[in-house]
């Protein structure tokens, strides 16, 4: 069983627009995912602009990669060495925990994570 930062069941993340590495909606990782896509983030616009000027532009649109673009409030999932950075930078989004994978503990605080998480 998957799991996740609080120790229960991996859930999905988001399907609309799918996410994760392996494009299944869960932020799970696995072999050649060198980026660990492991944290359940909810986009705001300051996050996006974040991000994008750290070089990695999650809202424009790449048909040719079936990527729509993101918009704030879209769930997607983030590699946890970008969630850390923004988090040092005081951009972190929120968290949705429990589609969190367990393993994002070993990059980032469990406190910090539940520090930003997401109520929905």
């Amino acid at each position: 069983m998957r799991t996740n930062v609080l120790g229960t069941a991996l859930i999905s993340c988001c399907n609309n627009p799918v996410t994760g590495f392996y494009r299944d909606g869960y932020c799970r990782t696995g072999p050649g995912d060198h980026g660990l896509h492991t944290v359940c983030a909810v986009m705001t616009e300051d996050f996006l602009a974040y991000s994008k000027a750290q070089g990695n532009d999650l809202s424009t649109p790449r048909p040719e990669y079936e990527f729509p673009g993101l918009r704030e409030g879209d769930k997607w999932c983030l590699c946890v060495t970008r969630w850390a950075e923004a988090l040092e930078a005081g951009m972190a989004p929120e968290v949705v925990l429990e589609a969190t994978h367990s393993s994002a503990v070993e990059f980032v605080d469990l406190d910090d994570l539940k520090a930003h998480a997401y109520e929905d």
